[in-house]
């Protein structure tokens, strides 16, 4: 087994809420306004101290899309999803950013549902079915 590298984040930051890892900061979030299977999620504009399983097509609430699911480096937890390829065109926006599960991540306060008083988009989903 090797070195693990752990890249550390600068500022507010969502943890891995098992190993209480980096994984990305308040700033890199594009919305909180997603589903999953499990309940909320986030759409991140990146994220550290992950790695991607395999790719694999998704037929989610808005469309088709080829996802890959990400893992904490460090103690591997699922996380979340990244997508890779959206087949509709009013869902490109979403191609290289990732998606973190809110139950599996822990906020800048060490809360698992971490509620910031902040406008979000509304009506933004996306799920499996």
């Amino acid at each position: 087994m090797g070195r693990l590298f752990l890249v550390n984040l600068e500022g507010k930051s969502y943890n891995c809420r098992h190993c209480n890892t980096n994984i990305a900061l308040c700033s890199d979030v594009v919305s909180k306004s997603f589903q999953s299977r499990h309940g909320k999620a986030y759409l991140f504009r990146k994220v550290a101290n992950v790695y991607a399983g395999e790719k694999e097509d998704r037929m989610m609430m808005t469309g088709m899309h080829t996802v890959v699911d990400i893992y904490c480096v460090k103690c591997g937890s699922y996380l979340g999803w990244r997508y890779e390829f959206a087949f509709e065109k009013s869902q490109k926006y979403k191609e290289g950013k990732s998606v973190l599960e809110r139950y599996k991540v822990c906020g800048p306060d060490e809360n698992n549902y971490l509620v910031v008083a902040q406008e979000v988009e509304a009506g933004e989903t996306d799920t499996d079915e």
